[in-house]
C-alpha cells in the first residue's frame, strides 16, 4: 500500500477529528467524539476502495464494515441524546480547568483517538487497497467470518444490556443473564474480535502479518486501558453484588460461570 494512501487517510480523520472538536468546543461536551470512532474505520475503508478500485472481496469486507459502523454509531449517539458530559471527561475539565480544557481536550481526546483510528484499522486499509482481481481467499472468508462473529457479540451484549437498564425492575442489578452470564463484557469481547477479524483479512498483503500489532493494541486497550480496567474498577465501588459477579464470571473470553447464580442476584452493571 502506498504511503500516499495512508497519509490520505490519516488526513481524512485529521478533518473528522476537528470538525467534532469544535463542536466540542461549542457544546462544552467532549463526549461528542465517542460516536463516532466507528464511523472513522468507515471513511478510510471508503476512501482506500474508491482510491484503489472495487472488487468482491473488497464490497464484502466493506459492507461488514458498515453495518458495524452505523449500528454502533447509532447505538451510541441515541444513548447519549440528553444526558449530560461523561463523567471521564467532566473529571479531565475538573483536574486541567474549564477554562483551558477546550485546547488540552484537541490532543489528549480528538487527536489521539485519531491517531488510535489510523494505527488500530491498518489492517482494513491494506485489505480494502489490495489490487485487483483479488479474488475471495481463504483468509478474507475467516476474516469475515471472526469479524461477523464479533459483530454478534457486540451487537447482542448492547441490546441486551439497554433492555435490562431500560426494564425498571432491573434498577439495582447486576445484568448475568444472556452473554453477559458467560462474559462480563461481551460488547468488549466482540470488537476485539472483529479487529482481528480485519487482520486476517488482510494476512495475505505484504506487511499484513506485521499488522497484527493493531488488533494486539485494540485487545490491550480494551482490556487493560479504557474498557475492563477502568469499568471495572467503578462498578466494584458502586454497585453491590459486583464482586460476586466478577468472582463467578469470566472478564472477557465467554466461559462458563465457576458457580451457579444466586436466586434474585441479578444487578445493573
Amino acid at each position: 500500500m502506498e504511503p500516499s494512501l495512508i497519509t490520505g487517510n490519516a488526513l481524512s480523520v485529521l478533518a473528522l477529528m476537528g470538525a467534532l472538536w469544535v463542536w466540542s468546543v461549542v457544546r462544552r461536551d467532549a463526549s461528542v467524539v465517542d460516536p463516532w470512532w466507528s464511523m472513522g474505520f468507515l471513511l478510510v475503508a471508503v476512501r482506500t476502495v474508491a482510491v484503489t478500485g472495487a472488487t468482491p472481496a473488497k464490497l464484502c469486507l466493506l459492507a461488514l464494515v458498515a453495518l458495524w459502523a452505523v449500528r454502533l454509531w447509532m447505538h451510541l449517539l441515541v444513548r447519549s441524546i440528553g444526558r449530560p458530559e461523561d463523567p471521564r471527561y467532566q473529571a479531565f475539565r475538573a483536574r486541567y480547568g474549564a477554562d483551558r480544557y477546550w485546547w488540552v481536550s484537541l490532543f489528549q481526546v480528538f487527536l489521539l483517538q485519531g491517531a488510535l483510528m489510523v494505527l488500530v484499522s491498518l489492517p482494513l486499509q491494506l485489505a480494502c487497497a489490495a489490487p485487483g482481481p483479488d479474488p475471495m481467499g481463504p483468509h478474507d472468508l475467516a476474516g469475515l467470518g471472526l469479524f461477523a462473529l464479533g459483530f454478534v457479540f457486540e451487537s447482542v451484549g448492547d441490546a441486551q444490556l439497554t433492555r435490562f437498564r431500560n426494564d425498571p425492575a432491573s434498577r439495582g442489578r447486576v445484568l448475568d443473564t444472556g452473554l453477559w452470564r458467560y462474559t462480563r463484557h461481551p460488547n468488549y469481547f466482540g470488537e476485539s474480535l472483529m479487529a482481528w477479524g480485519l487482520w486476517l483479512c488482510a494476512l495475505d498483503r505484504a506487511w499484513g502479518p506485521w499488522a497484527a500489532l493493531s488488533p494486539a493494541l485494540m485487545t490491550w486497550l480494551l482490556l487493560r486501558v479504557s474498557g475492563v480496567t477502568m469499568l471495572e474498577r467503578q462498578l466494584v465501588k458502586t454497585r453491590p453484588g459486583y464482586e460476586d459477579y466478577v468472582r463467578r464470571t469470566s472478564a472477557f473470553v465467554p466461559m462458563p460461570p465457576r458457580a451457579p447464580l444466586a436466586a434474585g442476584a441479578q444487578r445493573e452493571t
